[in-house]
């Protein structure tokens, strides 16, 4: 029951999803509704065993060896049907599967029953003097050696068992330590659970809220409609109003300049006949001047002849050039362009402008019913959501949740201490097996030592020292512990080594690579009427496509347990929330917006007609050509200035007096025309050549172009009345998208949000990591395996340890009797016993050294 709580905690805030949807990418004008509030999530599902998670990797090695077989899913599947043993091929399978581990325990065993039993016989035969008991050691020439080499291999193997004691000790307290470290590790994972539960409303209520953020933007643009909706409509008539009227306002610029034109050929043309009739009657008089100056008797001189001669045939050329008194007038045409400009043609224009810019206002006017019924509808939407949310049980739900929460935390608070004694019970038990190990291991150091410092290879067997005595008393006291604790060592080896093999084999490998998954995750397997175990136990539908592992996989990504539980199959929250119900009524509404915009003239009759005036005014029919041939000419047929410097350069070459200083005289004269009468000339004709162009230019298929500019204005003006509908409709259509285009962004938002961030699950598959991951492999089934490991170790080279010692004792204890050497060497090789020949031990030997 409180799983399903757990489950109905979400299914208020969202639509039908079963994956994560791809995110919708609405058209401009994209939402922010910023990031849905969480926290973080304190627990870290990862245990790191530190130095000693050497020592498991080579536990793992050596299971692998044991056991390198792959998971048995088959077996484990009927097992869990209840159908193995149906056929014999599966005790077959289980066989081989096991055979590592039944060898091995065969192998244990054989160990526990075999050691006891080798150990009364071989104490049984000590006492009949047999297998070593005889206090009598014969004397060998490689004596030394072998007492070395049993020495070093006793060592060696005191090492080996050394070193597997410590590995078991370590494996012990590590388990100790980590069960009393467990408690912060589970109220980690209970203050997740906590956080889970307590933030997932919090971010519900954030979820509903940004609805807000949906309908504001929609209200805005509603609000705006004139700038938005009517904006678009504007640009789309626009790409033909306004070319026609920018074309009319250009016709209407045109004719100001035409006017301009007309009235600077006017004056200018005047001016050029005043001012050429008047240079030509100063050129004259200079020309007569220069003509009485050159006929004086000074020029006959031989040597102004020829200069004299040069200046009088060249006075032909002070003349005028260009002549402007033939050329046409223009005052018809002025005339009749100052009529059309009577009628202000800009002034009309601009009021089609202005009309047209009118627009958005002329949208807003027409669409207020409309947009009043829309907001009254996004208003009904929150409320809608609102009262749905307040009418679902969501207090009620949190509160059982966190009922159930609190129990259960209260519960493992309170088996912890037992849970914690019963592991002190534990390691107090493994503690006292590494002791027996310790005290065998004590033994036997103690023995190689106390043999080793009081050997003397001096002494004979039977006057060895006491130390060396005692050292070899403690090899076989070692060896005698040794015979009564293996079996009771290897009997915990056996039981820990299958248990805790297993469970790494079957539980905790397969939970790793996610095997174990798939086998839960197989059909009819835990309840054989239900497809899918998962579904059945939460919707009561076993045909629902959900499982172990994928629920695990997605709360491991921490995704929302929305995604993760497929808890649309539970409760469909669009039967509730359908926004898309409410868009299409927002939707209905603005597609009847009508606006009509036949109210706007861009250019009434007068404006035309007035167009019509300036094309038939009559410019097209001035002589531009006689206009520019004149234009082209220059005023007089020399340069004025030219030929005053040259005239002047002449009178330098006559000879000094009056004749020169005349010329000099006359040269500044027609230098004076020039400025005076050429330069105004000039500037005259300069100011007529670009109105005339300009004339030209205006007037160059003047009618097909006023026909053209009326032609295009008809032509906006048929659109905006017959036609704007159409366009209308389709900027309607695209603001309409705009609109119900925030409620796409928020459902898709809500979706989006919910499959990936509200009630992230990662608190779940974190209970699950530490429960199995942590608790069960890392922390016991790793401990317990280091544990066997070393013990076991230990455990099989007390074999060796026993022979060594037994074999090295008999050069460190003191002897009963001995082997003594004889120089006659008659019958015995030169060795003989000491009671043949009546010689006799003086040292004690106690009943003890009878062992």
């Amino acid at each position: 029951m409180a799983v399903e709580l757990c489950l109905l905690l979400l299914l208020f805030c969202g639509s039908t999803i079963s994956e994560v949807q791809p995110i919708y990418k609405p058209p401009p004008g994209t939402l922010d509704f910023g990031f849905v509030p969480a926290k973080t999530y304190d627990t870290g599902a990862y245990h790191e065993p530190g130095p000693i998670g050497i020592l498991f990797k080579i536990v793992h090695a050596f299971l692998y060896l044991v056991q390198p077989n792959s998971f048995p899913q088959d077996l484990i599947r009927k097992l869990a049907q209840q159908k193995f043993g149906n056929t014999q091929g599966d005790y077959q399978k289980a066989i081989y599967y096991e055979i590592g581990f039944i060898v091995s325990a065969a192998l244990g065993l054989l160990f526990i029953l075999l050691l006891p039993l080798v150990g009364l016989c071989f104490c049984m035969c000590r006492c009949c003097d047999n297998c070593g008991g005889e206090m009598h050691q014969r004397q060998k020439k490689n004596a030394d050696c072998q007492r070395s080499c049993f020495a070093t291999f006793l060592f060696v193997a005191s090492l080996i068992i050394s070193v597997g004691v410590l590995c078991a000790y370590a494996a012990n307290q590590h388990l100790t330590n980590q069960v009393r470290g467990a408690k912060k590790l589970v109220n980690s994972n209970f203050k997740d659970m906590k956080i889970f539960l307590n933030d997932t409303p919090a971010q519900i209520d954030y979820l509903v809220s940004q609805y807000n953020t949906t309908k504001d933007k929609a209200l805005s643009d509603l609000n705006n409609v004139g700038p938005l909706l009517g904006s678009r409509v504007q640009e789309q008539l626009g790409k033909e109003v306004r070319p026609a009227l920018d074309a009319a306002l250009t016709m209407a610029g045109a004719i100001r300049e035409t006017k301009e034109a007309l009235e600077n050929v006017s004056v200018s043309a005047e001016v050029l006949q005043e001012g050429t009739e008047r240079l030509h009657a100063n050129l004259t008089d200079v020309k007569m001047h220069l003509s009485n100056t050159l006929n004086d008797s000074a020029c006959s001189v031989a040597q102004a002849a020829s200069t004299c001669n040069i200046i009088r045939n060249s006075l032909n050329q002070l003349n005028i050039n260009a002549n402007f008194s033939g050329l046409p007038g223009v005052s018809s045409q002025l005339a009749k362009v100052n009529d059309v400009l009577k009628i202000d043609l800009s002034s009309l224009v601009q009021k089609g402008y202005a009309a047209f810019n009118d627009t958005p206002d002329l949208v807003v006017n027409q669409t207020r019913n409309i947009l009043s019924d829309i907001k009254n509808v996004l208003e009904s939407v929150g409320s809608n959501i609102t009262t749905f949310t307040k009418a679902l049980p969501v207090q009620k739900i949190l509160a059982d949740l966190t009922i159930y929460l609190t129990q259960s935390e209260a519960y493992v608070q309170d088996y912890f201490p037992v849970v914690e004694q019963y592991d002190f019970y534990r390691w107090l038990g493994c503690l006292i097996l590494c002791c027996m190990v310790v005290l065998i291991l004590v033994f036997f150091y103690l023995g190689l030592l106390c043999g080793t410092c009081g050997y003397d290879k001096h002494s004979s067997p039977t006057t060895r020292g006491c130390i060396s005595n005692t050292g070899g008393n403690f090899l076989m006291a070692g060896v005698g512990f040794s015979f009564l604790f293996s079996w009771l060592l290897m009997i915990v080896v056996v039981l820990t080594f299958v248990t805790g093999g297993n469970v790494e084999k079957l539980v905790c490998e397969p939970f790793e690579d996610k095997t174990l998954f798939k086998v839960l995750d197989t059909p009819y397997l835990l309840n054989q009427h239900w497809k899918n175990y998962l579904s059945g136990l939460l919707f009561k539908n076993p045909n629902i496509n959900l499982t172990f592992e994928k629920v695990y996989s997605d709360c491991k990504e921490n995704k929302g347990i929305y995604t993760s539980l497929h808890l649309e199959h539970l409760f469909n929250i669009n039967e509730f929330l359908n926004v898309s119900m409410y868009t299409e009524d927002v939707a209905l509404k603005i597609e009847h917006i009508q606006i009509n915009l036949s109210k706007i003239i861009l250019l009434d009759e007068i404006g035309k007609e007035n167009l019509l005036n300036f094309s038939s005014s009559g410019i097209e029919g001035i002589n531009f050509a006689a206009y520019l041939t004149e234009i082209n000419k220059s005023v007089t047929k020399v340069d004025l200035l030219s030929f005053a410097n040259d005239l002047e350069a002449r009178a330098d070459q006559l000879p000094k007096g009056a004749l020169e200083n005349a010329l000099k005289g006359h040269a500044n004269n027609i230098r004076m025309i020039h400025n005076q009468q050429v330069v105004p000339l000039e500037q005259a004709m300069s100011t007529l050549n670009q109105s005339i162009r300009l004339l030209k230019r205006t007037s160059s298929e003047l009618t097909v172009k006023v026909k053209n500019v009326i032609g295009a204005v008809n032509a906006a003006q048929l659109l905006i009345n017959n036609n704007a509908s159409l366009v209308i409709v389709q900027e309607t259509k695209k603001y309409m998208d705009t609109v119900v285009g925030y409620f796409e962004q928020y459902i898709e938002w809500v979706k989006e949000s919910i499959a990936m961030e509200v009630a992230a699950c990662k608190p779940i598959a974190n209970v699950i990591d530490t429960a199995v991951d942590i608790f069960l492999c890392s922390y016991i089934t790793d401990s317990v395996n280091a544990f066997w490991f070393g013990l076991g170790g230990s455990s099989i080279f007390l074999i060796p340890a026993i022979i060594f010692a037994v074999k090295l004792s008999k050069y460190y204890r003191r002897m009963d009797t001995e082997d003594v050497y004889d120089d006659t060497e008659n019958g015995n090789n030169g060795y003989h016993k000491e009671h043949l020949y009546g010689i006799h031990n003086p040292v004690f030997t106690s009943s003890v050294e009878q062992w």
